[in-house]
């Protein structure tokens, strides 16, 4: 995985990650989108039949944690199986999935934060789940 960080045009920090999976785009937008599927990779302390995760154009988002208050963000982008974009609070999280022959496709997942102590603080955080995902994606979980 390949993981870069700088800043956006508006001063906010941005990180991005590369990975490439030996699998279709269509398997791994479901598991950006489904989510039984997000249960197994993504954020581990949401409450995912609490959070509403409707990952259509527009849609409003609301990311219910275990404990604490919950979280709201709105669908920017959603155009399967090529791209998905969010708000989540004040972040951004941009899932772009480009093909790789018919069996493959490369990730590059960006979350774009208010400034560089917030996102050093995320990276670790997004590099595990990163690897959940591929976890999941190749069946070991």
């Amino acid at each position: 995985m390949r993981g870069e960080a700088g800043l956006t045009e508006d001063g906010r920090f941005a990180l991005r990650f590369e990975r490439r999976f030996a699998h279709p785009r269509e398997k791994v937008w479901r598991a950006l989108t489904e989510r039984d599927q997000l249960r197994a990779w993504f954020v581990q302390i949401l409450d995912y039949d609490r959070s509403r995760l409707e990952f259509t154009e527009g849609a409003s988002l609301a990311f219910v944690p275990t404990a604490g208050a919950a979280g709201v963000g709105t669908v920017v982008r959603a155009d399967r199986p090529r791209l998905l974009e969010y708000t989540w609070d004040g972040e951004t999280l941009r899932f772009e999935l480009l093909a790789d022959g018919e069996d493959a496709c490369t990730l590059v997942f960006t979350n774009i934060v208010d400034d560089e102590a917030t996102g050093s603080a995320v990276a670790p955080g997004w590099e595990a789940g990163l690897e959940l995902l591929a976890a999941f994606l190749d069946g070991a979980r």
